[in-house]
């Protein structure tokens, strides 16, 4: 069954996922705008993508050990999780700061969910960059796996400031933190503690 599976999903251009990427950031401008707090709502919506991308990315590997090859898709998915982190940041500092940045800059010291969002995207940043064969060959293999062994680190902080911001624990938000305990515990388990770090 699984044989057919990816099969058929070695058929599938790889283009797809950011066509679909799309969609979910469509529907929560469109339905963000009808909310109440249409800024509450966007900007909540574009960070909660954000961490479900970054946590589907992360499923790529355990998926593989179980003989469902998603792997040809990881780099597009994990840069659609990264433009949805940008899109989160950008949606707080222009339409939530309205780049106000002597309001932005106190709020830096008094939320610290807020550091901790953007040290996530800073992690994510090399990672993007170097998201393409070229830089695989310029870094050879095994540095850049090492590199990117920095998404378990960064998805790790995202959700941090996703469980600060939301100040309320719901069904959802400790799923989404459950999950993602339980793929870092499964990989621990499989190959070490050292297969997390960047090392």
């Amino acid at each position: 069954m699984l044989d057919l599976i990816n099969k058929q999903i070695r058929r599938v251009p790889t283009w797809t996922v950011y066509i679909l990427g799309i969609l979910p950031a469509a529907w929560v401008i469109f339905t963000g705008l009808q909310a109440v707090d249409p800024v509450r709502g966007i900007e909540w919506g574009l960070g909660l993508w954000a961490v479900r991308l970054l946590i589907a990315t992360l499923f790529i590997s355990p998926l593989r050990w179980i003989g469902l090859n998603l792997l040809k898709f990881r780099r597009q998915l994990g840069l659609v999780a990264f433009a949805y982190v940008v899109l989160h940041f950008t949606a707080w500092l222009t339409i939530d700061m309205g780049l106000r940045w002597s309001q932005i800059l106190p709020d830096l010291y008094k939320r610290w969910y807020i550091i901790i969002g953007m040290s996530a995207l800073l992690l994510l940043i090399p990672l993007a960059v170097t998201s393409n064969n070229a830089s695989i060959r310029k870094l050879g293999a095994k540095t850049w796996n090492r590199l990117h062994k920095l998404a378990y680190l960064a998805t790790g902080l995202a959700m941090v400031h996703f469980l600060m911001i939301g100040k309320v624990y719901t069904v959802e938000v400790l799923t989404y933190a459950a999950i993602l305990v339980l793929l870092l515990g499964v990989r621990i388990y499989r190959n070490g503690a050292q297969s997390l770090l960047p090392v």
